[in-house]
């Protein structure tokens, strides 16, 4: 049971509403993560709009949930590890591509790289250093990719956080934790 209400979206009007239609219309039906945070429409706007920026990145679908599945077992929510399972093999991955990002694996040198640079920002709370850097780097990311996998790290900390601290309930078929 969540430690927050769970905002039905029918109790919402105006640019509230309208950010939970976008939801819906991007998902099928709105995700309880989205219906807890949705207490707040700042908090909800937020949300979305992260999500919304981020799909547009150079990064692509399939690594940006790479990215996240191993970000949300590092933080400890299943939540956020089930949904992005789902998501990423959406986004072309197989099952054991998602299963070995989840442990900070990946076959693609490149991958691997984002996946060790993910993971040293996370466990180190930001506090990386140049060679951290140039080691993603020399993977063959520019500038502009790693600012978006430090974007994507910050994001999926806000998610996992958000479903961790309110025990949001699972709606989506559960992965299990490492």
């Amino acid at each position: 049971m969540s430690r927050i209400e769970i905002k039905e979206p029918s109790q919402t009007s105006g640019s509230h509403a309208e950010i939970f239609s976008q939801i819906n219309d991007a998902f099928g039906t709105v995700p309880n993560m989205f219906k807890v945070i949705g207490n707040s429409e700042v908090a909800l706007e937020s949300m979305w709009n992260s999500f919304g920026a981020l799909a547009k990145g150079r990064l692509g679908a399939k690594l940006g949930e790479q990215i996240a599945v191993l970000v949300a077992d590092i933080n400890r929510c299943e939540y956020c590890l089930s949904a992005h399972t789902a998501l990423g093999k959406k986004a072309g991955a197989s099952d054991d591509e998602m299963r070995a990002a989840q442990s900070c694996e990946s076959s693609d040198p490149r991958t691997q790289a984002a996946l060790l640079f993910s993971r040293k920002i996370v466990q180190n709370r930001g506090a990386i250093n140049s060679s951290d850097v140039d080691e993603v780097k020399a993977a063959g990311f520019n500038d502009e990719e790693v600012a978006e996998i430090l974007a994507h790290v910050a994001f999926n900390i806000f998610t996992n956080y958000t479903n961790v601290s309110f025990a949001v309930p699972l709606d989506f078929p559960k992965v299990n934790l490492r």
